[in-house]
């Protein structure tokens, strides 16, 4: 188990997954001081082993401990997921025609937007019902004040997207990105089925996990 690894890990780990629930939480101060000593951050981290994080967190050879959380910082999940969920609403995105809405992704979105409408990357095809259902969600989120349903609605396909493709193909990411969000959020979601195809996800995550994170 590499110190550095572990200590990286939990600078980033939402303190929600510290504990079982709200009423057996570990206090805050309690968890600062175990983050600060080498003995607390093992027990921390043999817990989240134990529950959340047993493909993240499972002993490794040499630099291979907690290596997802290392290649994956914060920004590059977040930029992954967002490019998922951009790209899973495609279908809605390139149906969408009307100049308010397209101005306003094409603020909110920047390169996703670019992303969304390029059929070579995913051809957009769905089922009517699920084509129907990712408009009108997009549509809800586009009558909004501000774009934060809208990034919040992206945000939670990407997610499940890259969970389902994750559990399979990169289990240590899959345990990262829940750490990375309060438990609640994972707890409480819809069962989201992906419908965007496995090799497109891969090509995202591959796409992802080689740009430079001042790119």
């Amino acid at each position: 188990m590499s110190a550095a690894a572990l200590r990286a890990v939990l600078a980033e780990t939402d303190a929600s997954w510290h504990g079982l629930g709200e009423d057996e939480r570990i206090a805050p101060e309690l968890l600062a001081a175990g983050r600060e000593s080498a003995i607390g951050r093992r027990l921390l981290g043999a817990w989240l082993a134990a529950e959340a994080a047993p493909a993240l967190l499972a002993p490794q050879p040499g630099a291979g401990f907690a290596a997802a959380a290392l290649r994956w910082p914060r920004a590059r999940v977040e930029r992954l997921v967002r490019d998922l969920g951009a790209l899973a609403y495609a279908p809605a995105i390139r149906a969408e025609v009307r100049r308010e809405p397209v101005r306003r992704l094409k603020q909110a979105l920047d390169n996703a937007y670019l992303l969304a409408l390029d059929s070579q990357v995913w051809d957009g095809k769905v089922q009517n019902q699920l084509a129907l259902q990712l408009g009108e969600h997009l549509d809800r989120a586009l009558r909004a004040a501000d774009d934060a349903p809208l990034y919040a609605l992206l945000d939670l396909r990407g997610r499940a997207e890259l969970r389902l493709w994750a559990e399979r193909r990169d289990p240590g990411l899959a345990d990262w990105a829940r750490l990375l969000l309060p438990r609640h959020l994972h707890d409480e979601a819809p069962a989201l089925v992906a419908h965007l195809p496995p090799d497109v996800v891969e090509r995202l995550h591959t796409h992802h996990g080689a740009r430079p994170l001042s790119a």
